[in-house]
């Protein structure tokens, strides 16, 4: 699992949402590592992290995409609650945006505790519903097919980004663009179907009773606002911020904005 570990202090790990990687944190990093310990790893298949090694068939043209796990955002977690091993880290501050928190979550319910904080942003406890498990199966498919370049980032960057980034930052919608666009076509059908069948968790928040910060970007079109109060009304120990003029990338439109919430949650939260 490939990962960047910078700065010192007390352990801050930070999952990525879908379809990008680690670099979407590399506008926070500069700012959090200051007061704290920053780990991003690339999830399994994305970035630089291998998705697994591929299953022999009887089928040579399919062994490409059969591997030796099923997708799931347990297996993801798996990997997570392993690189904290490697590290000889006993627990630590989660984050995660989008995918990254339904990993999270995952990790939650496996060993909660290795979790003493929990930054959700722009995310939802909610599994899919039965039209949006379609389409990611639609995409994972397709995906596998046709490979990734040129549809996945023109169907995902105005999801992802809000509309002040779609016309002031012309910068951030490049570097998203490009993150998309260097996503293996086998990683992205695999992440598709692991957040497909991942299930409902709103139970494990509920038991969550550490401190927590829900953020979201007030243009976040996905998970919006409203969705927000809601993921904040699931744990017992929530704080919920709003970042202006962000989308659901909250983190990487607004860098500065999302690392003065979360240092400052961090310190109130001791």
């Amino acid at each position: 699992m490939h990962y960047i570990d910078s700065g010192a202090g007390p352990p801050l790990m930070l999952l990525h949402a879908f379809p990008v990687d680690a670099r979407m944190w590399n506008g926070t990093r500069g700012l959090l590592e200051q007061q704290v310990r920053v780990i991003t790893p690339d999830q399994r298949g994305l970035g630089q992290s291998p998705l697994g090694e591929p299953v022999a068939t009887s089928m040579p043209e399919r062994e490409e995409s059969r591997f030796t796990e099923p997708p799931g955002v347990d297996a993801v977690a798996a990997d997570v609650i392993a690189l904290l091993d490697h590290l000889d880290v006993p627990d630590v501050v989660l984050g995660g945006c989008s995918m990254g928190g339904y990993v999270a979550m995952a990790v939650l319910r496996a060993a909660p505790e290795r979790v003493r904080g929990l930054v959700l942003a722009d995310t939802k406890a909610a599994a899919d519903d039965e039209e949006q498990r379609a389409t990611r199966l639609e995409a994972a498919a397709r995906a596998e097919r046709d490979g990734t370049a040129g549809w996945l980032a023109e169907n995902s960057v105005s999801g992802a980004l809000g509309t002040t980034t779609r016309t002031e930052r012309p910068e951030t919608v490049a570097h998203v663009r490009e993150l998309i666009e260097e996503q293996p076509a086998e990683g992205v059908a695999w992440a598709q179907r692991a957040m497909a069948a991942r299930p409902d968790s709103a139970e494990t928040l509920r038991a969550f009773t550490g401190p927590a910060l829900v953020v979201v970007g007030s243009e976040d079109t996905l998970t919006p606002p409203d969705a927000a109060k809601g993921t904040a009304a699931l744990l017992p120990n929530a704080e919920l911020t709003t970042l202006p003029g962000a989308g659901h990338l909250s983190a990487t439109e607004t860098p500065e904005a999302f690392s003065r919430e979360v240092l400052a949650w961090w310190d109130r939260s001791g």
